[in-house]
């Protein structure tokens, strides 16, 4: 064939080590010479000059150390999930925008697209800037690379034009194309590859559907544990319990864009099922006043323009949660370096259609 993987071949059998097995060097006991006595390797590691491999994966080794096991949406996704019964609730309307909202958080936290560059944009809301794609490399996630490819191709658009497509969320017959279909299936199964999720059948009297119950119950406590420690601490600094690893980029800014994600699609009741009614009350009140303080560009600045949301639980949040709000801004704009970050600008675009949903009205 003229493309395509050949079988590898070594021109020297003995390069393999001792300790190692060599079916395919065998010689015959008539002392004819076999066709395999040449050798054939079994890995990229025995000697081969020949080794098939991606380039793609090249381009993205370094990254990679910097990303998170999972991705936005499949953490929220795993926040709604039922731990046994596998499926999301019948009744939640609000995940699957949300989802498709992660996915441009997602994509501009890896810096894959940005906000377009242009200083006519600002008397324009953040969800109606235009934004492009800055980084064509793929990220090895399917919905990410799929909706990059989209934005790549398409004509320019704004945050909120994006999400209301991908939603499919339009009235426009030649825009229906844009959907992303079957995001909650698709996240689902590349959750059980990852071997978080597991594959059940479940029969719904009329009809039978597959469930994915956690597998690993470790990772989903890990998110958990995040997300309550964030929203519940009563000191001014942020506990590492509330972060992803050291060495994970914009570690601050994934916490909340987690925490805000997962209010929106109607899922972080679930995370704080352990709180007493009063500590749950304040864990919202402080999610909606990070939310707040990251709808708008640049981080923070709802409180100097006076544009802080009105949907605030009033009297629920003391000093000490305003303080450790603010404290998480200062460090998310460590984070950010640049004060004029076009990636990061996307975030708070993202920020402002949550923020406008009606399921936080």
């Amino acid at each position: 064939m003229a493309s395509g993987l050949s079988r590898r071949r070594v021109g020297n059998a003995s390069a393999t080590s001792d300790s190692s097995p060599a079916p395919f060097t065998s010689t015959p006991t008539n002392g004819a010479t076999s066709p395999l006595s040449a050798g054939h390797a079994g890995t990229a590691l025995e000697g081969g000059n020949k080794v098939a491999f991606d380039p793609r994966d090249l381009d993205t080794e370094g990254e990679a150390n910097k990303m998170p096991k999972l991705t936005l949406m499949e953490e929220v996704l795993l926040l709604g999930l039922n731990d046994r019964q596998g499926y999301l609730s019948f009744w939640n309307d609000n995940i699957s925008y949300t989802l498709r909202g992660c996915i441009i958080l997602e994509l501009a936290l890896r810096r894959r697209i940005a906000m377009t560059k242009d200083s006519s944009r600002r008397p324009y809301p953040l969800p109606d800037r235009i934004i492009e794609v800055i980084d064509e490399r793929q990220t090895g996630e399917t919905l990410l690379d799929e909706a990059l490819k989209m934005i790549k191709s398409s004509e320019p658009m704004g945050v909120g034009s994006w999400i209301d497509l991908m939603s499919g969320e339009t009235w426009n017959v030649m825009k229906i194309g844009y959907q992303l279909k079957q995001v909650r299936e698709r996240l689902a199964k590349g959750l059980v590859d990852k071997g978080i999720l597991r594959t059940e059948k479940k029969n719904f009297l009329l009809f039978d559907m597959a469930t994915h119950p956690v597998a690993d119950t470790r990772t989903k406590e890990e998110i958990v544990t995040r997300v309550l420690t964030l929203l519940s601490t009563r000191t001014s600094s942020i506990p590492p319990n509330a972060l992803l690893k050291e060495g994970v980029q914009y570690r601050h800014l994934r916490a909340v864009c987690l925490a805000c994600a997962a209010y929106a699609a109607s899922v972080l009741e679930n995370a704080l099922t352990r709180l007493n009614y009063d500590a749950r009350e304040a864990a919202f009140s402080r999610c909606d006043d990070i939310l707040a303080e990251f709808c708008v560009w640049p981080f923070g600045s709802a409180r100097e323009s006076g544009s802080a949301s009105t949907r605030r639980r009033e009297g629920l949040s003391g000093g000490t949660s305003v303080d450790s709000v603010q404290e998480l801004v200062k460090e998310a704009r460590k984070e950010q370096g640049d004060a004029e970050d076009l990636c990061l600008e996307i975030v708070a675009a993202v920020m402002e259609v949550y923020s406008r949903m009606d399921s936080l009205l």
